[in-house]
C-alpha cells in the first residue's frame, strides 16, 4: 500500500478545512496549481475520491470526511512525537499537565503533594487552558497528561484514571424564580437560555446562544441574568455570591478523569497517575471516588 506522506496529509487537511483551493494554497504559502495537482495525485494513488469539485465549490465526500479525521490524528501524532522527544532530551525533564479552570475537582494541590514524594517524579508545569483545549493539547504533544471531564470530553486515544464523580446543579441568578428551590429537574429549565460551549453544535431552533469559554464568563453572564447554566457541583466552591446553585435531580453525573496518551511508557506520567489516585481516595466529601474503568492501563 502506498502510504501518503506527512506533507500530503497537511495539503489535504488545509483544502478540507478551507473548502477552497485558493485559500488553502495561501494558508500553505504555495501556488494553487501545484496544490491542486498534489491532491489529485493523492486521490489517484489512494484510489478514492476525497473531494467533490465544481466550478463554484469544493466539498468533502464521505471518504474525505473519514480521511480528514484520520489525517488530523496522524499529523497530531507526528507533532506530538517531536515535542515529547524534545522534552525527554532536556537535561532537566519536565512533565506538562493541562487543565481548564476548576477542572481538577479541587484535587490538584493534593496530587502535587503526593507526586513530589514519588521517586519517579520530575519537574511539573501546570497549564490552565480554555474549556475544550485540554484534549487537543494532549493529542499534539503540548501536554503529557490532562484533567478531562466525562462524558463531555472526547477520551478516544487516551488511557484514563477516573478520579471523582460529581452530581450536577443549576446555576441561576439570585433573583431567578427558581433560585429558592431545594432541588430542580431538567424539565424545570425548559425554555431557559443556556450557554454554548466551544465545539457545541448550533441549533437554529434554539435561537442565539452566547458562547462561553471559561467558568468566570459563565458566572458573570448568570449574575447579569443573561443565562442559566448546568455545571458540576464542584464549581460551587468558586461560585459568585450573585448566583444560586440548586441541585439537579435527574442530570447525569460527570466524572473528572486524569488522561494520558495510550501506550505511554513514561515513569513520570505513571507517578502522576498514582498521585491522582491517592488524592482522590483522600477526597471523600468532595465527591464520589470511582474505580478505574476496565481496560485502563497505568503507564
Amino acid at each position: 500500500m502506498d502510504v501518503p506522506e506527512t506533507r500530503e496529509l497537511a495539503y489535504f487537511v488545509a483544502v478540507a478545512e478551507e473548502l477552497h483551493f485558493g485559500r488553502a494554497a495561501q494558508r500553505l504559502g504555495m501556488a494553487q496549481p501545484p496544490l491542486s495537482r498534489a491532491i489529485a495525485r493523492l486521490e489517484r494513488r489512494m484510489g478514492v475520491q476525497l473531494l467533490e469539485r465544481t466550478s463554484r465549490s469544493v466539498s468533502l465526500t464521505g471518504a474525505g470526511q473519514v480521511f480528514l479525521t484520520e489525517s488530523r490524528k496522524a499529523l497530531d501524532a507526528v507533532t506530538a512525537s517531536v515535542r515529547r522527544a524534545q522534552r525527554a532530551a532536556r537535561t532537566d525533564p519536565t512533565l506538562t499537565l493541562a487543565m481548564k479552570p476548576h477542572g481538577d475537582a479541587g484535587l490538584l494541590e493534593a496530587i502535587l503533594r503526593h507526586y513530589r514524594r514519588d521517586p519517579d517524579a520530575v519537574g511539573i508545569e501546570v497549564i490552565v487552558c480554555g474549556i475544550g483545549e485540554q484534549a487537543p493539547m494532549l493529542r499534539d504533544g503540548r501536554a503529557d497528561a490532562a484533567f478531562l471531564t466525562a462524558p463531555y470530553d472526547d477520551l478516544a486515544g487516551f488511557d484514563t484514571e477516573p478520579l471523582l464523580t460529581h452530581d450536577q446543579m443549576a446555576v441561576l441568578p439570585r433573583a431567578h424564580r427558581l433560585a429558592g428551590h431545594a432541588a430542580l429537574t431538567l424539565a424545570d429549565l425548559a425554555g431557559e437560555q443556556l450557554p454554548r460551549w466551544p465545539g457545541d453544535d448550533v441549533d437554529a431552533a434554539d435561537g442565539p446562544q452566547p458562547e462561553v469559554r471559561d467558568i468566570s464568563q459563565v458566572m458573570q453572564l448568570v449574575a447579569l441574568g443573561r443565562l442559566v447554566a448546568i455545571l458540576p457541583e464542584s464549581v460551587r466552591r468558586g461560585a459568585w455570591p450573585e448566583v444560586a446553585c440548586v441541585p439537579l435531580l435527574d442530570a447525569p453525573p460527570t466524572t473528572v478523569v486524569m488522561a494520558w496518551p495510550e501506550r505511554t511508557t513514561s515513569r513520570a506520567v505513571a507517578a502522576l497517575v498514582r498521585a491522582g489516585a491517592q488524592a482522590a481516595e483522600e477526597a471523600g466529601a468532595g465527591g464520589r471516588r470511582v474505580e478505574g474503568r476496565p481496560g485502563a492501563s497505568t503507564p
